[in-house]
């Protein structure tokens, strides 16, 4: 107000004097430059993003800044607090307060700011804002304006100095006590900022806003550790990233379906577990920091904080905590998305990376659809685990008359359950109904009430205990074994379908996701090695998640931790891997090389004679996306009449496994760029595309190839 009050009154005086009652006044008034006319800036809102070693300061899109704004003018005419969402609704900023929020995920508040002035120093590389109160005081910049008089010199009490040299030229000199006592010379101890008034007298890129309507939510899994790229960034960073991928091959590949307002974007939100494993409440850090040794600590950080995860997923304590921490947090999320886009109405998809995607595959495979039956029971009288009573399982097997023999040990299903055949003998329980009773319980209820795992069908490893014709077990493995011996080889005699560790599944209670998942996706997965480690050779055709019907194993070809599918499915035929055109409708340039000099070299050796010519033509034969329309229509009705091969219902009866196309690059040293090759998943435009592509083309809307 003070410096309003100023200005206005020099201002005042100058038009006084400048006003003269004579003609020839005027004329030469004319045959002045006139200035220009002053003009508010218009503010921009920034938001604070501090790392390790620098702090930096990133701009909101023009949809949420005007939000902001807008709220900012209701403030000053309220008491409480004004709430704005913005970032597609993933963060809340409470305006009053200037902080950010993360509304999904754990995130330490960061400062926003309604930004005017922005300078920038000679080794900085991107302008940074004022304070407000600081940018408030540089608006004295009306003065030289009004007054069209520069050279003018602002002081402040710190002691800094902005001089106002032209409209385009202003500059910040900082008083020689704040500067470093290091420096060596005066001319480096004074040298000035550039400073600027408004954003768009700066190079900084202002990100387009989000679509409002959510087409799809996709939950992505984090593996191994802490961190999920070679740059030791988190899971949310590494989200952040894909989602950005997504929204601008949105606008690429489906320009004219977002024009036209058919669809809006597709959310991706991440799932970490990794803290709730090694936080306070596990303790598992602190144990193994007892025993770990102190040589080459560097490494065996690494070891004990990435590694052994692998290790915990086995372990039936910490599996457990993995599983229900990643099924909660998903459902936890889920629900606050649906609060928060009541509107929401469409399907909900899961990506894994690395040892995330088993984790979502163990969960999916034993998920209940509310429609199965437990095997091995009549389809007329099914198991209906929350409903029967003691009573009614007695009276099911013709033991009702120990009804009142077990209700004296106050003896539920529950209890039961957990009963061994010592224990039901010395109720005086003979041996007939106490194997009965037993052999229900185990195969009945000690599957879903013991934490265990249900193998659906598909999924088993072929049974090679012995049995009769009325199916009892030759194998005299009481209950107690069949919980504890695990560690058998899968050449030894076990039936994994009656014990409660599935396919060497740790025994654990599978929670249930609130949502029926429409797709699948896994990252650089080792989903088919630990199938094959756990003694399962082979998937049934016919087997589907039961509550998920498709499913797609994307994978780079020289990641070392991912492995196939399809060959577990379909043994008989040896089939390559579906490689994944690149995001611009085409091969790499390197792969159109090396198969064209592969079919160069087939064609010399099957033909001497006509090698010559037949080499070239293969050679010289270009790939599809180069090809004129003639020839394009032709090569597509050759492959159409190609008959479709069928991998099983895993993925509906379509392909399963998809390969990246390496870089060139790579192509050089797969070894080198191996462990890149794992981590490579977040960044990839490719992969982005192939879920964009399935996702939007059960929603019937056409995907666009941009033009080259």
């Amino acid at each position: 107000t003070t410096h309003a009050i100023i200005i206005c009154l020099q201002v005042s005086q100058v038009v006084d004097e400048a006003s003269p009652s004579s003609t020839s006044s005027f004329e030469m008034l004319d045959m002045e430059p006139v200035p220009a006319p002053y003009q508010e800036v218009q503010p921009h809102w920034f938001f604070c993003r501090r790392a390790e070693d620098n702090t930096s300061w990133l701009p909101f899109s023009r949809e949420d800044s005007d939000k902001l704004e807008n709220a900012c003018n209701t403030v000053r005419e309220k008491e409480e607090e004004v709430v704005v969402a913005v970032d597609g609704e993933r963060y809340d900023i409470h305006v009053k307060e200037r902080k950010r929020y993360a509304v999904y995920w754990e995130q330490a508040p960061t400062e926003v700011r309604r930004c005017t002035w922005f300078y920038k120093g000679d080794k900085d590389t991107r302008f940074m804002p004022y304070p407000e109160d600081f940018s408030n005081s540089l608006e004295a910049y009306m003065i030289a304006v009004t007054l069209d008089e520069w050279k003018r010199k602002l002081e402040f009490p710190n002691g800094e100095t902005i001089i106002l040299h032209n409209p385009k030229l202003i500059m910040q000199y900082q008083p020689i006590g704040l500067q470093d006592e290091w420096v060596s010379s005066p001319s480096e101890q004074t040298r000035p900022r550039t400073v600027k008034r408004g954003v768009d007298s700066i190079s900084v890129e202002i990100p387009d806003g989000e679509p409002e309507k959510v087409d799809h939510l996709v939950f992505m899994v984090h593996g191994i550790g802490p961190a999920c790229d070679l740059r030791f960034r988190s899971i949310i960073q590494c989200v952040n990233d894909f989602r950005s991928a997504s929204l601008s091959l949105l606008a690429s590949h489906y320009k004219r379906a977002q024009q036209d307002g058919k669809i809006g974007r597709v959310e991706f939100l991440p799932v970490n577990w990794h803290s709730a494993l090694h936080g306070d409440a596990t303790g598992v850090d602190e144990d193994i920091q007892r025993i770990t040794l102190p040589s080459i600590s560097r490494l065996r950080h690494f070891t004990n904080d990435t590694l052994l995860d692998l290790f915990f997923y086995n372990s039936p304590t910490y599996c457990q905590t993995i599983v229900d921490t990643v099924a909660s947090e998903i459902n936890r999320l889920h629900t606050l998305f649906k609060q928060r886009h009541p509107e929401f109405n469409g399907d909900v998809s899961v990506v894994g990376h690395s040892l995330g995607s088993l984790i979502l595959f163990d969960m999916l495979t034993n998920q209940r659809n509310g429609s199965e039956t437990r095997k091995g029971v009549p389809t007329n009288e099914p198991f209906r685990l929350s409903c029967d009573t003691l009573e009614q399982t007695l009276t099911r097997l013709g033991l009702q008359q120990y009804l009142d023999t077990l209700q004296t040990e106050n003896l539920d299903l529950e209890s039961l359950a957990l009963c061994q055949d010592g224990d039901l003998k010395d109720l005086g329980i003979p041996l007939g109904p106490r194997k009965k009773i037993l052999n229900y319980m185990r195969r009945k209820w000690l599957p879903e009430f013991l934490f265990s795992v249900h193998l659906a069908p598909g999924l088993q490893v072929p049974p090679q205990v012995t049995s009769d014709h009325d199916g009892n077990q030759s194998s005299e493995l009481t209950m107690q074994q069949s919980q504890f011996h695990r560690a058998q080889s899968v050449t030894s005699a076990v039936d994994y379908e009656y014990f409660d560790m599935g396919i060497g599944q740790v025994s654990i209670d599978y929670p249930q996701l609130a949502f029926h998942p429409q797709t699948f996706f896994a990252f650089g997965s080792p989903i088919g090695m630990f199938l094959t480690v756990r003694g399962l050779k082979h998937i049934d055709p016919n087997y589907t998640f039961p509550t998920c019907k498709s499913f797609y194993n994307i994978y780079h070809p020289y990641d070392p931790v991912a492995y196939r599918i399809e060959p577990m499915i379909v043994s008989e035929v040896d089939l390559e891997p579906m490689l994944i055109p690149h995001h611009k409708g085409r091969k790499r340039m390197h792969l159109e090389l090396k198969d064209s000099l592969t079919r160069m070299s087939m064609d010399l050796k099957n033909n001497v004679l006509g090698s010559l010519r037949t080499a070239w033509q293969s050679f010289a034969r270009l790939p599809v996306a180069a090809l004129p329309p003639e020839a394009e229509s032709s090569v597509s009705a050759e492959q159409t009449e190609q008959p479709e091969i069928k991998v099983g219902m895993l993925n509906g009866g379509r392909r399963i496994d998809y390969v990246l196309q390496e870089k060139p690059i790579e192509s050089f040293n797969e070894y080198l760029f191996a462990i890149q090759s794992h981590l490579c998943y977040w960044e990839s435009e490719d992969t982005a595309l192939l879920l964009l592509k399935e996702i939007y083309d059960k929603l019937g809307v056409a995907f666009e190839q941009p033009q080259q």
